[in-house]
């Protein structure tokens, strides 16, 4: 935890010369107060200002970053990460040179485990529960795209041999876009069967 000790006139100058050092918001840092300012003899001699302790109160998205930056510089990578809001929560989106499908791994599967990892340390920081989607070169979107492609392939192929189909096991974020894709489908319905990790979806006609 970074903390720094300011001095002022009033507490409340304290306080102020203390957040303009760390370019934060009040809201950012706890205070305690180290001593109470004093006149001193006459109101005028051995005058004593305020001193203030300010702790820094860590940013759990900010936290996120940096766990992330750090396994990247580990596998000799150089990246920059982009933080941005989405209706699942907060994105950091990863790019930068080197090959970042190191990051990705077989199917996201190295991607997925990293955002595991990256939600176990800001929720560490925080008081209520994030959601942090981690994403690296756009592989969420395209890996969307090709699954929505492939479920239309499938529902295709259960209509056509009359016989269900059973995916690979997927993840949870992964069997939620086929169910979407295919919800309102006229003539295939999808379900989910076995357990995690290798829970997976079923292509059946209704």
């Amino acid at each position: 935890m970074k903390k720094i000790v300011a001095s002022g006139k009033t507490v409340e100058e304290a306080v102020q010369s203390g957040l303009t050092q760390l370019n934060v918001a009040e809201d950012r840092v706890r205070v305690a107060v180290l001593e109470q300012p004093s006149k001193g003899f006459l109101g005028l001699i051995g005058v004593k200002e305020a001193k203030v302790e300010l702790e820094l109160i860590p940013d759990p998205t900010s936290e996120a970053e940096q766990f992330l930056l750090e396994v990247a510089s580990t596998m000799g990578l150089d990246v920059s990460i982009e933080r941005k809001q989405t209706r699942e929560g907060t994105q950091l989106s990863i790019s930068g040179g080197g090959d970042l499908g190191m990051l990705i791994g077989r199917r996201g599967q190295t991607l997925d485990a990293l955002q595991y990892l990256v939600n176990i340390v800001a929720n560490r920081y925080s008081d209520s529960h994030l959601r942090i989607v981690l994403d690296a070169e756009d592989f969420r979107e395209r890996r969307r795209k090709t699954l929505e492609e492939l479920s239309e392939r499938l529902a295709g192929r259960v209509i056509r041999t009359k016989k269900e189909v059973v995916l690979e096991p997927m993840s949870s974020h992964e069997r939620k876009v086929i169910h979407s894709q295919l919800q309102n489908h006229p003539r295939v319905k999808t379900y989910s069967k076995g357990d995690e990790p290798h829970r997976r979806i079923v292509i059946a006609l209704k």
